[in-house]
């Protein structure tokens, strides 16, 4: 019993370390979840009404003027570039974004697949090893793993800058980007986006015709569109890698926040446990001691 008695001590010892352990991430995560979300939070809705305005006008050109980034092509060659973080500990969230990349490429790029015209490029360590278990089939791009690492805008930019050029050239007909969409700190969830080419205005459900959006263009609208697109879609690529920045670490904290009351649980089960196995250490003692002494007297 007493051999029982110290495995039961040690364990409790190491839950214990492990329950520190985890209190201490969920606060490392809280504090880098509070900029992250700041940072988010702020461009969202600039980045979406500038996507917006940006498919309206797309939508509506006509004349000499014209943006390859807006040209649908037979999609041939794909790029699906999936954005993960380089660390685990966060539940589910990298794998629920690699799963909904693997669905993807199976539902849409089965064709490509097979052909060998398609590309996964990873941004973020996780995606990574997600796939390289499981597929033997695929072109892997793992220049860009580290970028994850430093998420500023001049940094980025180098990426999104060289995609575009690439989806310009021919080298790719559509680029996807599969992210960690943030909601708040409790959820967040894997979503699709369609980069390139961008996706044109969509009449709303029932109009009768496409409302046409009557733009001034100064000083003019060719110049203006190469220099207005790139510039877009450099922020709403750099928006995508904010969203599973801040998804991260709110993942990260509620799964350190569940952890640490798993550990409480488990502490006082193993409490519990070792209260009882020495009780009846004790009462066997005591009861060893009284036969024994009855046996003198007698």
């Amino acid at each position: 019993m007493a051999g029982g008695l110290k495995e039961v001590r040690e364990r409790i010892k190491s839950v214990i370390n492990t329950q520190q352990i985890t209190k201490a991430m969920k606060m490392v995560s809280a504090s880098k979840l509070r900029r992250a979300q700041n940072a988010i939070v702020q461009l969202r809705p600039y980045s979406e009404r500038l996507n917006r305005m940006l498919s309206n006008i797309l939508s509506n050109l006509d004349g000499d003027a014209s943006t390859s980034f807006g040209t649908a092509r037979d999609v041939k060659k794909v790029l699906v570039v999936v954005v993960t973080s380089n660390r685990g500990l966060c539940g589910a969230f990298n794998t629920n974004i690699a799963k909904e990349a693997v669905n993807l490429i199976n539902t849409q790029y089965a064709t490509q697949r097979q052909n060998g015209q398609l590309t996964v490029l990873f941004v973020g360590k996780k995606g990574f090893d997600y796939f390289r278990r499981r597929f033997k089939d695929i072109t892997f791009r793992t220049d860009r793993i580290a970028l994850f690492e430093n998420l500023a805008y001049d940094n980025v930019s180098l990426l999104s800058r060289e995609l575009m050029d690439a989806f310009a050239s021919g080298q790719y007909d559509a680029v996807d980007v599969v992210y960690g969409q943030f909601k708040n700190a409790a959820t967040q969830f894997p979503s699709v986006e369609r980069w390139l080419p961008v996706p044109k205005m969509k009449p709303a459900e029932g109009a009768a015709k496409q409302r046409r959006a009557d733009y001034i263009f100064e000083p003019g609208k060719q110049e203006l569109l190469e220099t207005l697109v790139p510039s877009i879609l450099q922020l709403s690529f750099h928006k995508t890698l904010l969203d599973t920045h801040a998804s991260e670490h709110g993942a990260r904290m509620t799964s350190m926040d569940k952890a640490s009351e798993n550990a409480e649980e488990l502490l006082k089960n193993l409490k519990i446990h070792y209260n009882k196995a020495r009780q009846e250490s004790i009462t066997k003692e005591l009861t060893e001691i009284v036969g024994g002494a009855a046996a003198l007297e007698s």
